[in-house]
């Protein structure tokens, strides 16, 4: 369990955020300025809040009343930034041993070797990080983190800096110390892609407070505008099973009770139920079942909500058959033409190719739900 609640006054900006979210990964999103860096700080013990308290794990790193500051050396915070800010005069095991120099003599920290399993860089250890890819510096040093035992993991923007193919290299990575290695994690990002992907919790900040937290399909869910500029874009996420791979085609097949999803990439197993966050620009809607279309993904359901978003575009939220709602960003002369209202039956179409893969998440048997 990690437990914020801070108020701390500076210049121009005035931090007063509190929230609780169960072990797993946190995700902080908002816009810059909205407090989020400097809740990473007070995480680490970088800056002391006014008034306030800390817990992570059951243990108390701040508590302004009872005059606790646990010091930055002993709170055990693995740091992880955007820029991986690796020694460059050392080798990829030197710079992991490096982290290992922080680990407490009495922590049961984790194995060498298993570090250097879980993020395939054992064919590294003995180049210098001037040799290596965004995504392998990454990995390193997520690596030397790791090693320090922490017992709480801050990623600060990791993935910022990496093009979409990196991005996919890291993020099950992450995926598995967050399912794997109980180890809370809490990760900073813009990207509202990784965030649906990671996040088993998300807090939503704007000017220094919380406006937001819950499940990510919860708080990416919730109606534009309702957080000011902390909003997501439209984002729906919908949960299905893997029941057919077409490697051949670089696509699976999903089931979902409102129609089948095809899912970009190879990387699924049958069986396996994964979360996809689609963007509500990518989503059309249809006032009778489609025929002749190149469009794979067609889903039943019926309109739930039409709400104007800005300039000419209306959000059309949609009630899947099985529960879920997806939305979709159309013009208002659309929903005129096609008198798309509340409680009429259309179809969701969704292009495979608009998927991000970034965004998609294979999900454990508790993270999946009824279906």
């Amino acid at each position: 369990m990690i437990e914020v609640s801070c108020r701390l006054v500076r210049p121009r900006f005035v931090l007063d955020a509190s929230f609780t979210a169960p072990n797993g990964c946190v995700a902080l999103f908002g816009p810059s300025g909205s407090g989020k860096s400097t809740i990473v700080r007070l995480l680490a013990g970088l800056e002391r809040p006014d008034r306030g308290r800390i817990v992570v794990d059951g243990r108390t790193l701040v508590d302004t009343e009872a005059r606790i500051d646990v010091p930055v050396h002993k709170r055990r915070v693995g740091l992880v930034f955007q820029d991986g800010q690796l020694l460059p005069h050392l080798s990829v095991r030197q710079n992991l041993d490096y982290g290992r120099s922080f680990a407490p003599r009495d922590a049961r920290g984790v194995p060498f070797d298993a570090v250097v399993d879980l993020l395939g860089i054992g064919h590294l250890l003995k180049a210098r990080p001037a040799t290596l890819s965004g995504g392998e510096r990454q990995r390193v040093s997520i690596g030397r983190a790791l090693l320090a035992a922490p017992r709480l993991l801050v990623m600060d923007e990791p993935l910022a800096s990496l093009d979409a193919a990196r991005k996919l290299e890291i993020l099950p990575f992450i995926e598995r110390l967050r399912d794997e290695w109980d180890l809370p994690i809490v990760y900073v990002s813009h990207a509202v892609e990784e965030v649906a992907r990671l996040a088993n919790t998300v807090v939503r900040l704007s000017e220094g407070r919380v406006v937001a937290e819950g499940p990510p399909n919860e708080v990416i869910g919730a109606p534009a505008g309702d957080a000011g500029e902390a909003a997501f874009p439209a984002l729906s996420l919908v949960s299905a099973k893997v029941v057919h791979e077409r490697p051949e085609f670089s696509v699976a097949i999903l089931e979902h009770p409102a129609g089948e999803i095809v899912l970009p990439g190879s990387a699924f197993r049958v069986g396996e139920t994964v979360r996809v966050a689609i963007a509500a620009t990518n989503v059309a809607l249809a006032v009778e079942e489609p025929h002749g279309l190149s469009v794979r993904t067609r889903l039943r359901g019926r309109i739930w909500r039409v709400e104007a978003g800005p300039g000419p575009s209306v959000h059309v939220t949609v009630e899947l058959s099985g529960g879920d709602r997806i939305v979709a960003s159309l013009t208002r002369l659309a929903v005129a033409d096609l008198d798309l209202k509340e409680g009429r039956e259309v179809f969701a179409l969704v292009k495979t190719v608009a998927i991000d893969e970034t965004a998609v998440a294979t999900l454990r048997r508790d993270q999946a739900g009824p279906r």
